[in-house]
């Protein structure tokens, strides 16, 4: 072959490769990678599934007999050592509750380091030394602590005063040592390009564009559970309101709400998990508070803050019952801040007011607070949700675990709304279909609390064959209720031994974008938090007491 014939064989095999890359191309076009990618997903379940040939168990009815009266008390978990940060150093002292964004490290711990000072100042009330317990408690959780009478500090510092406000109209009396330790502020972070589209199509940027965006399927939005967190709630009044000013609890509020939640994939249980979700693309928009928006350096170069709703003042309230001694401690407290804390607040970054604010003067009494919280709980499912539980019955779950497993399920499982589709599969080394999804009526109900309640553990664990099985009936279902909202539920230790393994089942889990919402029992909690990272689901790590009370937020948020 000459050089002109082998230049004219190398051209041809180009255009070839060019031609056939180019129909590829083509045949793709209107086809995004999520799409080809849950083709794939599918097909490959298919395959697992076919593998583990999962038996068909024989529902047990139950007799559900829900309490009437609040549960709280009962669901709480009993406050251990591990929630003090800074222990007194006196006989006397006075104890606060307070939320992270003061209790934490570094820039979050403004709190902690106040009164860690105050309690090495030597400090005395009539000749008598006295100092602070402080503990970290998340502020929809110091209400029920101190509501429920589970146990019940001296004082709270939530992050705002609603949650003060809800404390006082369930009955519980309260007295301000300081209406504000330090200022912080609400706000939305979006990023440039959701930025562009609310100002460019909507006009502005702000709560009422962002709504409407939402409720457009033009931006995607997250925000925290209302119901443990105060940037969350102040998110969710501040939305009632800009449908319905000076009325939330409306028809016009609520169905303001629902075009707006229709487009919500989920309501983050922790900011941790909405800041993930953030990361990898999921949100365009997302609630933070501005203390920790400064001090993010990332997030305040490449994002923009934009305030709303009702400053978060961080008051001091005291117990109305509580003992006058502890009571004039922290009158002490809050004068020692007062000449020692501003420096390191204003380091922290708190009393900075971010651009843009415009404080909202609408005055809701803590009754209707609380009745938004019901209102946001009844109407947050516009879309039906498609769920499985998962339930390990393996060997190392049989006594404490699976003990725990049944009574956290049966105790939370109220608050999974009706109009929901539950499902359960249970494993060891085989996996067993309990009970094929149906709607949670009072029959399905029975039957997931029976059921649940008969489980017994032994064998190996295949925890990967059985969250296979939990996928693919999720998607059966999604075939006659297409609108729906997949979830899936792992209740486990965390240990695998038998069956498929992560790796053969990450794509699927990712392709198909169905979160996995892991929650341990004295368990290797790595490996429970490995399978809920890849689409953004919460790994709840709850030890045998304090299941019940992480089960309710849970469901409270999302079901």
């Amino acid at each position: 072959m000459n050089k002109n014939a082998g230049r004219l064989l190398g051209i041809i095999v180009l255009v070839v490769v060019l031609v056939f890359g180019g129909l590829m191309l083509v045949r793709n076009l209107g086809k995004s990678n999520k799409e080809i990618s849950e083709a794939e997903a599918r097909k490959n379940l298919t395959k697992i599934v076919r593998d583990v040939d999962a038996s068909t168990g024989t529902p047990v009815k139950g007799q559900v007999n829900y309490n009437a009266g609040d549960t709280t008390y009962q669901e709480l978990p009993e406050l251990t050592d591990s929630s003090v940060v800074v222990r007194p150093n006196t006989v006397l002292y006075a104890e606060i509750f307070a939320s992270s964004e003061k209790t934490g490290a570094d820039t979050d711990g403004y709190l902690r380091e106040m009164v860690s000072k105050f309690n090495n100042s030597s400090q005395q009330i009539n000749g008598v030394p006295v100092s602070v317990q402080l503990r970290t408690v998340a502020s929809g959780q110091q209400v029920d602590y101190v509501a429920s009478g589970k146990y019940v500090p001296t004082a709270i510092s939530p992050s705002n005063t609603l949650s003060v406000k809800m404390l006082n109209a369930k009955g519980v009396s309260t007295e301000y040592a300081a209406e504000s330790l330090v200022m912080n502020y609400a706000g939305i972070v979006l990023s440039n390009a959701t930025y562009s589209t609310l100002v460019e199509e909507y006009g502005a940027a702000n709560v009422q564009t962002l709504a409407k965006a939402t409720a457009d399927d033009k931006v995607i939005m997250g925000y925290t559970n209302p119901f443990t967190s105060a940037t969350g709630m102040n998110f969710l009044i501040t939305l009632l309101d800009s449908y319905s000013s000076g009325n939330i609890n409306s028809q016009k509020a609520i169905d303001g709400f629902v075009s707006f939640q229709k487009n919500i994939p989920f309501v983050a249980m922790t900011t941790q998990q909405m800041r993930s979700a953030a990361e990898k693309g999921t949100f365009g928009a997302f609630v933070m508070e501005y203390q920790t928006f400064i001090n993010d350096k990332s997030l305040s170069k490449n994002y923009r803050f934009i305030p709303f709703g009702y400053a978060h003042e961080n008051p001091l309230a005291t117990i109305s019952s509580a003992p006058e001694e502890e009571k004039a401690i922290l009158r002490l407290f809050v004068q020692f801040c007062e000449a020692n804390g501003k420096d390191l607040a204003k380091r922290n970054g708190f009393n900075t007011v971010p651009d843009g604010y415009v404080e909202m003067t609408a005055d809701y009494s803590g009754a209707e607070l609380v009745a938004a919280q019901a209102l946001y709980k009844e109407n947050k499912d516009v879309r039906p949700i498609v769920a499985v539980f998962v339930a390990d019955v393996s060997g190392s779950m049989e006594g404490s675990p699976l003990n725990s497993l049944q009574n956290s399920l049966e105790s939370s499982m109220q608050y999974i709304n009706n109009d929901n589709y539950i499902g359960l599969v249970s494993y060891n080394q085989d996996v067993c279909i309990e009970l094929p999804i149906a709607k949670f009526d009072l029959t399905q109900q029975s039957y997931f609390l029976g059921t649940v309640k008969s489980l017994r553990a032994g064998g190996g664990t295949a925890t990967f064959d059985a969250i296979s099985v939990a996928m693919q009936m999720v998607l059966d279902k999604l075939e006659e209720i297409p609108d729906a909202k997949p979830m899936i539920f792992v209740l486990s230790d965390g240990e695998t031994n038998r069956g498929h393994e992560l790796r053969e089942i990450r794509d699927i889990i990712a392709g198909l974008q169905m979160p996995i919402y892991t929650i341990g029992y004295n368990a290797n909690i790595d490996a429970l938090k490995e399978v809920s990272e890849i689409n953004e689901a919460v790994c709840i790590n709850a030890g045998t007491e304090d299941i019940a009370y992480q089960l309710r937020q849970l469901f409270n948020a999302n079901m």
